[in-house]
């Protein structure tokens, strides 16, 4: 029996789109399942992501089911992983166990790097195959741009479409002069709006991005409205909320899991923890062709091979603000380090103490 995942129009009210399809149907004859009637393997998408289990929906139901150990294993050595948002193929037993034998490739991923305490930077996949990633920042004490300029660099250089949500509209008296400000820094063809959380607001100002089969996702710190602005699109209470600090309007991390959700209008949406730390997943050419300012006015530079520090003839020093050339320069430090191989890291550590030891002699020296 021959499988068509296209033939199954309830996988588009979770996101189904062409593309994933035909790479699912090219992948069944590849796992030697029987495709027999109530046998055959069936498309679902991930929804959440335990510790060990995983929560697929097949566009009418959740089911709970475990990965095959040699497809965790495969994907471990990749440094990849199943992540909410990924497409599966998976099988119903006999016993009502659900088993994931394989994860359909996704279109894109968005993932982050954390080091391990010692020398070792791993990958972190965030989510998959997702069209716009909502940058949530509240218009209080969240209010970053810098930050915000690592959230645009993490999504374009996954090749996902930013959209800025300025949240708590309603607690701000600085609206426009902020959301001009956060628009300074978005690239061409990007857009951001201010809005309040809660009420019709949300549904009223997104909806434009809200388009049945697409899937977004919320990023930003905690305490931001993340969970309130899901509550608003969703019409209904989905995940809880709590009062932030009153300092400094720090959250309290109320949303623990990623969690896809579908919306009434055909969209689907996930829900993120805030991100204590985010190290962008690329290298320093990934991140020279998101930031294209910088790359564009780097052509007029004096000097070919200009650092854009104190050189004379520096087009860029002249024409992109001092706070963005630094956190630039600051990321590029961050992918630099973080591409390095175990013996290049080494090859600086020895460096940098020669460099140490060489700086206290001549200190020592100056002293007598």
């Amino acid at each position: 029996m021959e499988i068509s995942f296209l033939a199954q129009p309830h996988l588009a009210a979770i996101g189904l789109v062409p593309a994933i399809a035909h790479q699912a149907t090219a992948l069944v004859p590849l796992l030697n399942l029987s495709t027999d009637a109530g046998q055959a393997p069936r498309l679902l998408r991930v929804t959440e992501v335990q510790r060990d289990s995983l929560q697929l929906h097949d566009g009418e139901h959740t089911h709970r089911a475990r990965a095959r150990p040699a497809l965790l294993t495969r994907l471990q050595g990749e440094a990849d992983a199943i992540a909410v948002g990924d497409w599966v193929l998976a099988t119903h037993n006999d016993l009502g166990e659900w088993w994931v034998h394989e994860r359909v490739p996704p279109q894109n991923q968005l993932a982050r790097r954390l080091h391990d305490g010692r020398d070792k930077v791993q990958r972190v996949v965030i989510v998959s195959n997702v069209d716009t990633a909502l940058l949530v920042m509240g218009l209080d004490h969240d209010f970053n741009l810098r930050r915000l300029e690592r959230y645009l660099a993490l999504v374009r250089m996954a090749g996902v479409q930013p959209l800025v949500v300025l949240t708590k509209a309603d607690l701000c008296a600085q609206v426009e002069q902020r959301l001009q400000q956060a628009r300074a820094v978005l690239p061409a063809g990007c857009h951001a709006v201010a809005l309040n959380a809660l009420g019709d607001e949300p549904l009223q100002k997104l909806s434009p991005w809200l388009l049945p089969a697409s899937t977004l996702v919320l990023l930003g710190s905690s305490g931001a409205g993340k969970s309130t602005l899901t509550n608003a699109l969703l019409g209904r209470v989905a995940q809880s909320t709590g009062p932030n600090r009153a300092g400094d309007s720090r959250g309290r991390h109320t949303t623990t899991t990623r969690t896809l959700h579908p919306l009434p209008g055909g969209a689907c949406l996930i829900d993120t923890p805030g991100l204590r730390t985010l190290r962008l997943d690329g290298d320093a050419e990934a991140l020279d062709a998101v930031y294209d300012d910088v790359q564009r006015l780097a052509a007029a530079c004096r000097f070919r091979d200009c650092q854009h520090q104190a050189e004379p003839g520096c087009a860029v020093r002249e024409g992109v603000a001092g706070e963005r050339l630094r956190n630039y320069q600051k990321l590029q430090r961050e992918a630099r380090r973080d591409t390095l191989t175990a013996l290049e890291r080494k090859a600086q550590l020895s460096e940098w103490k020669v460099r140490s030891k060489a700086a206290k002699a001549r200190d020592h020296a100056k002293r007598g």
